[in-house]
């Protein structure tokens, strides 16, 4: 199998449980991500909404968020520091410019200031190593090229070319919003048709996007290895590194989200591995993974996960 050896930060939770952590359990779960090999973290988003991850002064002026209790940018990279990981940041979704409205440009602008905005702040950190460009999406969906071009851009001009991820996901059977009560739907992309979205999508970003990591839990287990062969023909064709988001959560209950049966998740990962991925990360430790995690599942699927590493 492929080891997972990144792991995405859930804050802001937006359909997940809040595990209500402070500092001192983060730091016990960022030496259980070491202990199973991670060595990067992704925070998957500094702020949803008006709820946000540190005291941005953009945030809260520009959308109202709520001022924080805690700044989380600031301990998860000091943490990933002691622990010897390397995180990327997340960027803002404002879960409605974009997505509900459709202006893109809004989105691209409020973005841009967040990003000054947080290299000014965590640039000095040796930890901090790259950005994730947080709108997902499995289509080429409005101005979705251009949001990533001028987001891309903007984190490179100003790190000094750090890399940029994104994580998309693939319109299939299962890919259904957590508040829908069905489990799969009739009308998916095929593969070919993915292609083609990609292949266009790729050509477009390739100076700007540096690492693509497609979430895995959205096809049937049966569909893995012919979208991880063509994910990773098309990343190659535009130079880009092919990861997979190994997603261990299950979409297959009727309850959401619980940990995923590890026979499920050691197939992705199987699948993965012949598919000849760069590197595999999951969505997301913390709760479906950690031993210290509000679901006993997770425990043991962190013993079963151990005992397959060894």
């Amino acid at each position: 199998m492929l080891p997972i050896t990144g792991t995405f930060l859930d804050e802001i939770s937006h359909d997940i449980p809040h595990q209500n952590w402070g500092a001192k359990e983060w730091d016990q779960d960022f030496a259980l991500m070491k202990q199973m090999g991670i060595n990067t973290v992704i925070l998957i988003r500094c702020g949803h909404k008006r709820w946000i991850t540190y005291p941005s002064e953009v945030l809260m002026q520009l959308e109202g968020a709520y001022r924080p209790p805690i700044d989380l940018v600031e301990l998860f990279l000091t943490l990933a520091e002691k622990h010897g990981l390397q995180l990327f940041f997340g960027l803002y979704d404002s879960g409605k410019y974009w997505w509900e409205q459709g202006d893109f440009a809004k989105e691209v602008d409020i973005n841009l200031k967040v990003i000054e905005e947080v290299w000014r702040r965590y640039g000095h950190h040796k930890a901090f190593k790259g950005w994730y460009l947080c709108q997902e999406v499995s289509r080429k969906t409005g101005a979705i090229i251009d949001l990533y071009v001028q987001l891309g851009q903007h984190c490179k001009d100003l790190s000094g070319g750090l890399p940029t991820l994104i994580s998309p996901y693939i319109d299939g059977q299962k890919a259904l919003l957590s508040s829908q009560a069905s489990l799969t739907k009739t009308e998916a992309i095929g593969l070919k048709q993915h292609e083609e979205d990609w292949n266009e999508i790729f050509d477009g970003i390739q100076s700007v996007v540096d690492i693509v990591a497609f979430q895995d839990g959205h096809v049937g287990y049966d569909e893995l290895a012919d979208y991880f062969t063509v994910n990773k023909q098309l990343a190659d064709r535009y130079g880009l590194q092919c990861w997979t988001n190994a997603e261990s959560f299950d979409r297959d209950m009727p309850i959401k989200f619980l940990p995923i049966k590890f026979e499920k998740l050691l197939l992705k990962l199987e699948a993965a591995q012949a598919a000849g991925l760069d590197k595999a990360i999951t969505f997301e430790f913390s709760h479906f993974m950690s031993p210290q995690s509000a679901y006993p599942q997770a425990h043991h699927l962190f013993n079963r996960y151990m005992e397959q590493l060894k």
